[in-house]
């Protein structure tokens, strides 16, 4: 698995406008607390949301949030297939493959 690295563009934001990065990050915060979903269902379902609009940094992100949550590398990989009806085969393919530069090529 890839070390956990925070991107270098994440910190420069954080830090060129830290009171927003706080906020944004508060959001997140609440949003998980409101409702009855546990941190890795909910990670999972942003990872699915970041598969669906093709964002590779926040399919990185939320996955390494899934997998410190304690979600498998099984139902990281079945939360983003689960999309191929919805979303299209391509799309899949595309977060799969982010998947894996993350994981490592066998999806350990």
């Amino acid at each position: 698995m890839k070390e956990d690295k925070i991107p270098d563009h994440y910190e420069k934001i954080r830090r060129k406008f830290d009171r927003f990065f706080n906020a944004v990050e508060a959001l997140g915060e609440v949003t998980r607390n409101q409702g009855p979903l546990d941190v890795k269902t909910s990670h999972l379902i942003q990872l699915a949301a970041a598969a669906a609009i093709r964002s590779e940094g926040s399919v990185h992100s939320h996955l390494r949030r899934a997998l410190d949550a304690g979600a498998s590398p099984e139902e990281i990989y079945h939360a983003v297939i689960l999309l191929t009806s919805t979303i299209g085969f391509p799309t899949v393919a595309a977060a799969l493959s982010w998947i894996d530069d993350y994981m490592g090529k066998d999806g350990s």
